[in-house]
């Protein structure tokens, strides 16, 4: 009976495979080598699509960047906008958490990561934000979403009661974090989320107070 035929290797099958893997392992375990066995090809099959491993990793960091909506921006007021964005790209980030220490090294050349600060960006100035401090509003924005898609507080205390209850008396309940692991991180960004934006809506007025965006025409 004949073999059936092997897929087409196309750059998508090579994107989510890579994906797959870094999801499964991190990033310090992900190599051509095991990329290609794990679509059962031979290493310079994959050398037909991209230039090097990391042409591979900037189409990974791309897939994951692409399902974060920036239409907010032209559809909402800057705070607005900022803060449905965060969750979207914080949904982007969690669910790929291996992902998000190559994609702190910023944007590259990568039109997903650079249509996504311009968004930002080009929302701020328009708001009356002067342009250093737009690119530092940007800034601190990713900061927050990128760290808290890092890794799980309530996942970082062990399910141990004895383990506090001798030396940490403050932390007595900290056993039962990991339980509630998804109300607990979700309500500590949105608490972030909301402490950041309202400083940020302190300083913006403060801002067209002492400098009023100039009028049109």
């Amino acid at each position: 009976m004949p073999r059936p035929p092997q897929p087409v290797l196309t750059r998508d099958r090579i994107v989510a495979a890579a994906l797959a893997l870094i999801d499964a392992d991190g990033l310090a375990a992900f190599s051509t080598r095991r990329l290609a066995a794990a679509l059962g090809v031979r290493g310079p099959s994959l050398y037909n699509h991209f230039a090097n491993r990391e042409a591979i990793l900037d189409a990974v960091a791309e897939s994951v960047t692409v399902a974060v909506d920036i239409g907010f921006f032209g559809r909402h007021d800057w705070r607005e906008a900022l803060r449905r964005w965060a969750w979207s790209y914080r949904a982007a980030l969690t669910a790929h958490p291996n992902v998000v220490p190559y994609l702190a090294q910023g944007p590259g050349r990568r039109p997903a990561a650079l249509a996504m600060a311009d968004a930002v960006y080009g929302a701020l100035v328009k708001a009356g934000w002067p342009p250093a401090r737009a690119t530092h509003v940007g800034a601190a924005m990713r900061y927050f979403v990128a760290g808290s898609a890092l890794g799980s507080f309530a996942r970082g205390f062990v399910e141990d009661p004895e383990l506090y209850a001798a030396h940490y008396p403050h932390l007595g309940q900290a056993h039962r974090l990991a339980e509630h692991q998804r109300s607990v991180d979700e309500g500590a960004f949105a608490l972030g989320l909301d402490a950041l934006l309202h400083g940020l809506a302190a300083e913006h007025r403060r801002i067209l107070a002492v400098e009023p965006p100039a009028a049109n025409g």
